[in-house]
């Protein structure tokens, strides 16, 4: 049997309100994959959505920690105040949406298991952020995409964050290091940055670097990917929606460095 899957590319200007609100007529689901420099600017995709009347769902540009539940430190805690901005407009304007936290990308933290500067999986020496045992979760990005066109039709996501949080994804960044360890057969050297040390380094580095350190602070120390239970009465966790979703375990993402 030969599938033939058709795509059509519809153009719209987000800083064009006329054209955008053209291209929303079109289709049902908007899914927002704009950077973070325009986070803001999402206020006229909202505008557009809500004049165009036809979408069953947004999905707004998150695919991250979750916005609400944040303690991160500046610079931050501005970005995610700015999500969760975005999300009240949202639900101001009555839009049915699904908000995604995905946690870790898997492409962004493992090739250098979160080492700056890095390369590759270091095989000596490794930094670790705090006292290495609060957990965090590493998805890679194909299983990101995945769990998301499988929530944009569902009726149990509408209105509810989608956490992607596999139980074989979640780590420590010691029980990561391990890991890593046994694939290669050796020992690193492991020095540990105390939490004092690490907002003195974001305090003194330069953009962007201070956001990526910022980010770290927040999901290495004070634990934002799971320091709470996800609540029916604003989430449900995607591999529990979705137990038939074959996903990359962190273990077999590990592989391709050894």
């Amino acid at each position: 049997m030969i599938c033939v899957c058709m795509c059509v590319y519809l153009q719209g200007d987000l800083y064009d309100h006329e054209s955008l609100v053209k291209a929303i007529k079109q289709v049902d689901v908007v899914i927002s994959l704009i950077a973070g420099d325009q986070y803001a600017d999402q206020d006229k995709i909202i505008s557009a959505i809500k004049e165009a009347g036809n979408v069953k769902r947004f999905l707004p540009s998150e695919f991250g920690n979750d916005a609400d539940r944040s303690h991160a430190v500046e610079p931050a805690k501005t970005v995610l105040a700015l999500k969760s901005k975005l999300r009240r407009a949202i639900e101001a304007e009555g839009i049915p949406y699904t908000y995604v936290s995905c946690n870790c990308f898997a492409g962004y933290f493992i090739p250098t298991l979160g080492q700056l500067g890095a390369t590759a999986p270091p095989r000596d020496k490794i930094t670790i952020l705090g006292d290495g045992n609060v957990k965090a979760v590493f998805n890679k990005e194909e299983d990101i995409g995945t769990y998301t066109i499988r929530a944009v039709d569902d009726p149990r996501t509408l209105n509810k964050i989608v956490y992607i949080r596999p139980k074989l994804n979640t780590y420590s960044f010691n029980d990561l290091v391990t890991l890593w360890e046994k694939k290669i057969g050796k020992t690193l050297e492991r020095s540990y940055v105390s939490e004092e040390e690490q907002l003195k380094n974001i305090q003194e580095a330069a953009a962007p670097i201070n956001v990526f350190l910022a980010v770290s602070h927040s999901i290495f120390v004070k634990g934002d990917q799971v320091n709470f239970e996800i609540e029916p009465s604003f989430g449900v966790e995607a591999t529990e929606l979705y137990p038939d979703v074959k996903y990359t375990t962190v273990e077999e993402y590990l592989d391709q460095f050894v």
